[in-house]
């Protein structure tokens, strides 16, 4: 399948027993278990921190499949690396959820919420692909639904997602969920196999990194 229509055929097992960073690392291939992009994407970490995104769309099944293991994956990562989660919109209509993302985010309700709207999505099956759709769901949350729409509207949130869609166009995306690491490198489920493999690619990538040798 193709992989803009955002379909990992080889998603396989994603499930984590242990810290994958601590198997140590593996030997992946260039151009088959990831990417290195052409062009060095500038990242936003301070000396000594690597940069590691996710790029995701809270409408992806396999999104919402590799959360729960990205999540423990975050807990138990390495001190060094600083994770960004980025909204992908391949096309007008995933606008909304890019906002609604960037929203959560500026109102400091991700860690609340975050899961939430892949729940809202998948299990509830609620669509949340229109400003009006995310308005109603997010009232129920408890969330002051003024306030919340002036962020949705505020030059904070334009921003970040002008920004996110250059971070897409930068790692040539093509699929989600995907990772991009230290502005170097790209992987996703395709590349890796499956999400559990691209974690231990990322691992692998993040070792390089730190040994001066991307």
């Amino acid at each position: 399948m193709k992989r803009r229509e955002f379909s990992i055929a080889t998603l396989g097992s994603i499930g984590l027993s242990t810290p994958l960073f601590a198997q140590g690392p593996a030997k992946f291939v260039a151009g088959k278990d990831y990417m290195k992009l052409d062009r060095v994407v500038p990242t936003e970490t301070e000396a000594g921190k690597i940069e590691l995104i996710e790029f995701f769309w809270y409408s992806c099944p396999h999104c919402n499949a590799f959360e729960p293991s990205f999540a423990q994956w975050i807990k138990n990562a390495p001190k060094d690396v600083v994770v960004r989660r980025v909204p992908v919109a391949f096309r007008d209509d995933f606008g909304p959820q890019q906002r609604l993302f960037f929203t959560l985010e500026a109102m400091g309700l991700l860690e609340k919420l975050h899961v939430k709207v892949f729940q809202a999505v998948h299990v509830e099956r609620l669509p949340l692909n229109t400003e009006a759709s995310i308005q109603t769901w997010i009232e129920k949350q408890g969330v002051d639904k003024a306030k919340f729409a002036d962020t949705y509207k505020s030059f904070g949130v334009v921003s970040k997602v002008k920004r996110a869609v250059q971070l897409q166009n930068d790692f040539k995306i093509e699929g989600v969920p995907s990772l991009g690491v230290a502005g170097r490198f790209y992987t996703d489920g395709t590349l890796a196999g499956s999400m559990d493999r691209a974690l231990q690619v990322t691992d692998s990538l993040l070792a390089l990194v730190r040994q001066g040798r991307a």
